[in-house]
Parts: structure tokens; sequence; C-alpha cells
């Protein structure tokens, strides 16, 4: 059962409200004037926190990353400096890529609330003393709700009237067995296990019976509120979120130390210090990735685009990049590992071998589930399923029926064959089947239990549970004359009263064994899943053995099992140093899930976690990924980043390669970006202290940028190398600080090179060397894309995709064509000696080959 805090808000008994004027209705329910009143004074019967996020709150997501953030100062410094251009570029880059952002967000946003109209919207409710169906958002509290099968629990209420009342609370509670409902006297708490019987809870459903409640609170007031309410807490920082505030800082510091030491190196040579600094801060906007956010946004659009198409419905674009990076990925069982039905394996009898003790059991059994009236849960249907039809079955008429409950542990049916004595067939718990019962079927005929057989019984009963098997027990009695008495004819249910005197000295008959079949293909996707460097980690309600069952059936290797139990005795520390080495999370309540949650991540995992209850919404916002699916409920899906079509790891193992393809294209911008501009500010600061002239001009920088930007919109659609797919993608500031601090250098340093040929080689003039630095920087900075993509060596290993290798070539032509064109002449180029490109096609393969070499030393495992 759930703990006291699973579920936070009390639902307290009706009473006389003297500041509201509100008291306890009448049992014709509230006039529709005295609803209409309560609901001014207490709202809607809605839950807001958690729910759909505004366009507002979309849009406002997309601008309020630091990149971003740096990006926008950086077009006001240039707009300060007076290159309102590059400005006007900067700020259309990062409108672009919020907008690209905003449009996909939103229309996932408005895909889910699609899916949350699906939920059943009415409720009925007695008013002015006749029962009428209104919206479930005009439900308050006092309103006497009618229930029947099917019908959703509009708010959380008090039974008044209970018949066969079984209510599925799975969704809040974890629990996978329907709840019996009664009426209950006094005040009722529902952090306590039997007060809980006389209440019900918003969201949940009626399986089987009918009832009234008096509604005690509604929206936010409810259970469900309280949980919802917690989505409005700001959610940890996730692995993502991580990441780009790390590199933001990094790249403020860089740009600090540039301006600084720019700065510093202009007053030491005695130049003006207003131009030394509007230098040095220019220099420092230039180091900004600019195109990043749209490089981000490019990657994360087309990485939604083809989850999409494997039923994967992406809420939150980066978490699709989260998903990526997973290490740990926290689900239960039932409808993920397995297909969430129970099927019949077959049926013992207490000689192991004896097909006929077996086959009678089953009989039985069947009699049993065939005859009862009650609510039909999983396992009778398998036995109904599973079983042949008796070929007697039509010569049985029922008498009486004891139904289940959740103390007794049983069901029993009183069936009659003509002429034959009555007879009081029995299923349940073993436990509760064995101590009632006084013989056992053995050799066809029934024997007195001794120690030996009971011995034998026990061991039958814990030998199928440690084989991860559920259990039902079947015993038989033939009733007398007398007692039949005591169990009318043709009544519907005996009392429970009769209980204790109909099912006693039972024969025992022996166990079913029932087991929820593996998914097909999933032992092949837990596989992968594990190749991909996730770890599957099973956190369920259920029994340690039978968690222990399906992950052997699957092929889940089992490191270490932590029961519900042993977690309470466990300080939060201890938790996090267990959680890293256990597999299985067994019988945790609601809370639990949270803690595991929790210590998973604070052990250094970055962890996806797929939910669907109400009770998983806490967990879903808590983790680094989010996962639910289409049919969870809407508190779930509210909470959840990504949303599954169907409950599939499968799915979930698609979207991790197409989060790690997203981010490794990302990285590899990052990477190019900040290395190639670090490099760009070296040369241009020491050009610009030791030549007499700009080595280009403004105009000239700008397009230099625009062709060098639009061939890095390609890299969305590049593809990645199986070594790069088959680990986790995290954010590593520190190795990009790394590639920045090496590969920017190397590039100054060819640009130093080139800065020499022009002006001592081959003696150009100024509008020359401005031509011959055009191209060189730009043949070697797009170039260089192609080896520093892939950590293979040599790169051609690797093949970029056709639309990356296009824009390449693109630029290329690009850089010869425009400087030789009629353009070329009015920004500023001319013709540079023929000699000029045998030295480009020397210089550049030069910086390609010295790129590769340090590339094996910074990637040593290519």
């Amino acid at each position: 059962m759930s703990s006291p805090d699973a579920i936070a808000a009390r639902a307290a008994p009706p009473v006389s409200d003297p500041e509201s004027g509100f008291t306890p209705p009448s049992a014709d329910g509230l006039t529709t004037a005295e609803a209409a009143e309560r609901l001014r004074i207490e709202g809607p019967n809605t839950i807001g926190a958690g729910g759909r996020r505004t366009n507002l709150s979309i849009l406002v997501a997309q601008i309020s990353s630091p990149l971003v953030l740096i990006l926008v100062g950086a077009s006001l410094v240039s707009l300060v400096v007076g290159d309102a251009v590059n400005a006007s570029i900067i700020l259309a880059i990062v409108v672009m890529s919020a907008a690209l952002g905003f449009v996909q967000e939103a229309r996932s946003e408005a895909a889910v609330a699609a899916l949350q109209a699906r939920l059943t919207l009415r409720a009925d409710v007695v008013r002015d003393g006749t029962v009428r169906e209104i919206p479930i958002h005009d439900v308050v509290r006092g309103d006497l709700v009618v229930f029947a099968a099917g019908d959703i629990v509009p708010a959380d209420g008090r039974v008044l009237e209970a018949n066969h009342l079984y209510l599925d609370e799975s969704s809040l509670t974890g629990e996978s067995a329907p709840a019996l409902k009664a009426p209950r006297e006094g005040n009722l708490d529902p952090a306590v296990e039997v007060d809980r019987d006389g209440l019900v809870f918003f969201g949940t459903s009626v399986v089987s019976g009918t009832g009234r409640a008096r509604i005690t609170a509604t929206g936010a007031r409810t259970s469900y509120g309280s949980i919802a309410g917690r989505l409005a807490q700001r959610a940890p920082e996730n692995d993502f979120q991580r990441g780009v505030r790390a590199f933001g800082v990094l790249v403020f510091r860089v740009t600090a130390i540039l301006v600084i030491a720019v700065l510093v190196i202009n007053v030491g040579l005695h130049r003006p210090v207003l131009d030394s600094l509007l230098f040095a801060i220019a220099l420092a906007v230039g180091l900004t990735p600019e195109l990043l956010p749209a490089i981000v946004t490019l990657n994360l659009t087309q990485g939604a685009r083809v989850l999409t198409g494997h039923g994967v419905l992406v809420k939150r674009l980066p978490a699709i990049q989260n998903l990526g990076s997973i290490t740990v990925l926290a689900t239960d069982k039932t409808g993920t590992l397995t297909r969430g039905q129970l099927a019949l394996v077959r049926a013992v009898g207490i000689d192991r071998d004896d097909a006929l003790e077996a086959e009678q059991a089953l009989e039985l059994a069947y009699l049993n589930s065939h005859f009862q009236s009650g609510f039909r849960n999983p396992l009778d249907a398998a036995i109904l399923a599973g079983t042949p039809e008796p070929a007697d079955l039509g010569t049985y008429r029922k008498l009486a029926e004891l139904p289940y409950d959740f103390t007794r542990r049983l069901l029993s049916v009183v069936v009659q064959r003509e002429g034959e004595a009555p007879l009081l067939v029995t299923k349940g718990a073993p436990e509760a089947v064995i101590a009632r019962s006084g013989w056992v079927r053995e050799d066809h005929t029934a024997r007195s239990i001794d120690v030996a057989e009971h011995a034998r019984m026990a061991a039958l009963v814990d030998g199928a549970s440690a084989d991860g098997f559920r259990l039902v027990a079947v015993g038989s009695r033939v009733l007398g004359q007398d007692e039949l008495r005591a169990a009318p004819a043709g009544a519907a249910a005996a009392g429970l009263q009769d209980a204790d005197k109909l099912e006693r000295d039972l024969v025992f008959e022996g166990v079913i064994l029932f087991s929820d079949p593996p998914k097909s293909g999933v032992d092949a996707t837990i596989a992968e899943l594990a190749r991909q460097g996730v770890a599957l980690k099973v956190v369920t309600g259920d029994n340690e053995l039978v968690a222990r069952h399906v992950a052997t059936e699957v092929g889940l290797p089992v490191e270490g099992i932590l029961t519900g139990e042993e977690m309470r005795g466990l300080s939060h520390p201890a938790l996090v140093a267990r959680a890293r080495r256990t597999t299985i999370f067994a019988r945790v309540d609601p809370d639990q899930k949270l803690h595991v949650i929790r210590a998973l991540r604070d052990g250094g995992a970055v962890v996806g976690y797929l939910g669907d209850g109400i009770n998983d919404a806490p967990a879903l916002h808590t983790t680094d990924v989010g996962i639910s699916v289409d049919n969870a409920t809407d508190v779930a899906r509210a909470a959840a980043d990504i949303i599954l079509l169907e409950p599939s790891l499968a799915a979930i193992s698609q979207g991790v390669t197409e989060g790690r393809r997203t981010f490794a294209n990302t990285l590899k911008y990052i990477r190019m970006g900040t290395s190639s501009n670090f490099g760009n500010m070296l040369s241009m600061t020491g050009a610009a202290l030791l030549l007499p002239f700009l080595p280009m001009t403004p105009g000239q920088i700008l397009l230099n940028n625009l062709i060098y930007d639009a061939s890095q919109t390609a890299i969305p659609t590049d593809a990645i190398d199986d070594d790069v797919r088959a680990v986790p993608a995290r954010w590593d500031v520190t190795a990009i600080q790394r590639f920045m601090l090496i590969f920017g250098p190397i590039s100054s340093l060819f640009d130093y090179i080139t800065f020499g040929l022009l002006l001592l080689a081959l003696g150009v003039n100024e509008r020359a060397f401005h031509t011959g630095w055009f191209i060189e920087s730009l043949f070697t900075q797009v170039l260089v894309v192609l080896v520093i993509r892939t950590r293979r060596s040599p790169f051609w290993r690797s093949r970029p995709s056709p639309q990356l290798l296009a824009a390449v070539v693109t630029a290329l032509a690009a850089a010869v064509v425009i400087p030789l064109s009629p353009l070329g002449t009015v920004l500023g180029f001319s013709p540079l000696p023929w000699v000029f490109w045998p030295l480009l096609v020397v210089v550049v393969a030069a910086y390609l080959a010295l790129v590769e070499v340090a590339k094996r030393r910074f990637e040593p495992h290519g």
C-alpha cells in the first residue's frame, strides 16, 4: 500500500462550514442555486498546476537560455560600436531559432491537449432531487455523485452507499488490485488504510458495482490536485540545462579574458583607450557562437520529426538531447517489459506430475470464475480464456456466493448438479486457502492433512512463488443440507457472516499458476539498451520474486534487489550507494519511486523515467527525462517531456539513438565554432597589432561569417559514427575548452603563415591581402569540418551526409567565385597571383594534416 504521504490531500467528512455558510446536503443533493453559489466561491473543479503550458511560457523558454542571452548582448554591443548589420544578423538568427522551437513545442502541447480530451468529462450528480449529468468541472463540494461501472470519480468524496463497489486506484496508490468501497462511520483519514475503504479519490475509476458518494474536496484540494501541485514547483536542473549553463559560463569567461588582454596590450602600446575598448569588445562579439541556437533548434526539430515516425511525441525539444544522455532508464515492468495481460500457465496438484489432479483443480477454478458475479479480475479472465469449458457446465446451477474481500482474500461459490449435494468451490490467496483446508486431494482421494502434508503444500506454494508466478489456490467442500440453508438457494450472495461457517475444512485441490508474458522482442531491446550504455532498472509495486522472474525471462541481468521495506531503513546517502548497484526496486510505494529517482540522480546518473499514473507525476517532474504514454493520466502526461503512443522500450531505444545523433551534431558545431572563432580572434588580434591595415574589412568579415555559417546549417543532417552512438552523450565543458585551446591556435598558426606568404613571399597589396586571407580562412574553416566531425582517423573512414558534403563544396565555390566576380570588386577584393593557388593547396593540406594529428591525441580511441 502507499505510504501516508502518497495521498497528500486529506478528505474530511462533510461538516458545517460557518465561514462559508455551507451545510451538509440533504439526501436530495444540492439545489441548483446552492451548487452555483459554491462554484462561484470555491471555483471550478479543475487542476491548474502541471497543466498545459501557455504559448507565452513556451516562448519565454525559447529565449531564456544563457547562450541566447549572450547572443542578444553581443548584438547590442555590435549596435553600440556601429555594426548594425552584424547586430541585425545575430538577432535574426536568435528570432529564427526561437520561432522554430516555439512552433514545434506548441504543436506538441496541442497534441497532448488532444490526448487529454479523451478523458471522461461528465459525471452523474443529484441536483434538486434528480440525477443529472453535468461537466466534471461543475462538480462542487457537497454534491451527491452517483457511480456505475466505467465512471471516472470526479472529485474526492465520502462513500454513502455501495453495492459491490470496486474502484481502480492504481494510478493514485500503485496498487494493482481494485479497492472495495463501503460506507464507514466517523471521521475518515485517507492516510489510514482502513479509512480509505470509505473514501473515493479524484481521477480513479469504477471497475464494477454501483454507489453514491458525497464530495468533500474539488480541484486543487483533492489528492490528485495535491500531487499535480508539486508540478508547479521548479524542476531540478537536468543534464542538458547544466551543460548549456556551463558552456555559457565558458564563453563568458573566455570573452572576458580576451577583452581584458586586448585592452591591456593596446593601452600598453599607447593607443587610444576608447578605440582599444571598442576593438576588444568587437573581437569578443566574434567569439560568440551566434549560430548555435539555430543549429540546436534545427537538430532538435529534425529529431522530433524522426521520433514522431516511431510513435514518440516530443513535448519539450531539449528532452531529445537529454534522452541521448541517459545512463539509467527506470520503469515498471507491467506493460513495458511484459504484455500487461495475465496468462494461465498451468495447474499443479500436491503431486506435481499428476495430470488428473491438475485437471480437476482447473475445472473447479473455472466453475468459480464462471459463476462469481462480482468484479471479474484479470485472474478470472485468464482462467476462463486458458481453460477448456467443462463439458457438463450446463448441468450446474449456482446457489450462493461469498464475494471476495481483502480480509479473507477468498471468493467462494456454491454450485449443485441435479441429484448431487451442493459443492462449495473456493478460490483465493494460497495461504488463505491452506489455512482453511483440513484435507488435500492426493491420488484422486481426499486425505487428512498432517504435518508432512502441510509441509508439502507449503513447499508447493513457495516453489511456485520463487519461480515468479502469480498463484491462486483452489479448495472445495461438499456441503450438508443444514449448511445449504445457511446459504439460501437462489441467493445472489450469502452474507459475509456465513464465511467462517462455510469456508472451513476444505479439500486443498491445488494451485493455478499465472504469468504476465514478456513482450515480443523486449529481450533484444534490453540488449540494445545495454549496448547503448543504458542500465535498465525496474521500479515496481510487485514482490521481488515476481520481478526477478520477469527479469530472467526478458534477459535482464539482476545485480541487486532492494525492497520498499528495506528502503525505509536507509538514509539518503545510503540509498544513493545502494541504488547504483540495484536492478530491481520491489514493493515500492509511490513516494519511494521519487526517492529512487533522486538517489539515482544524486549518484551521478542521467535518469529517464517511464510512468503513467498520478503517483508517477512527481518522479516524472524530477527526473532528467520524463516519459509517459498516451493513455496515461493527464497529470502524468503534463509532467512528462516525451509521450509514447504505445508503451515500448524499442521506441525509447530509438529515442536514445536519435538523442545521441542530435547531441553529437550539436557538439560538432560547438567544437568547430568555438575553436574557429577563437583562432580567428587570435589572428585578428595579432594582425591588428602587427599590420598597418585591417586584415579584412568589416564587410568582408561579415561575408566570411555568412558563408561559413550557411555551410554549418547542414550539420543537423550529418550521420554519426557507431562509437558515438554506443555511449551516453554528456556535456563536458572542460573537453570543449581544451578542444578550443588546442585547435584554435592551430587555425591561427596557419593564418599567420598565410599572412607571411602574402606579404613576404608574394608581396601583395592591401586589397590582395584581404582577398588571400578571405579565401584561406574560408577553406580552412569549412574543410576542417570534415576532419573533426568524426573521431575516426583518417577522417575519410567516416562519410559525411550528402547534404553536409554539398554545403562544404558550395561554400568553397563561393569562396573562390565571389572574389573573382564583379561583386568582388564592390567588396574590395582584387585578383591574386597564380602562385597563390598552389600555395593555398599546400597550406590547407598541411593544416588539415596537423589537425588530424592533433585529433588523434585529443581523441585517442578514434
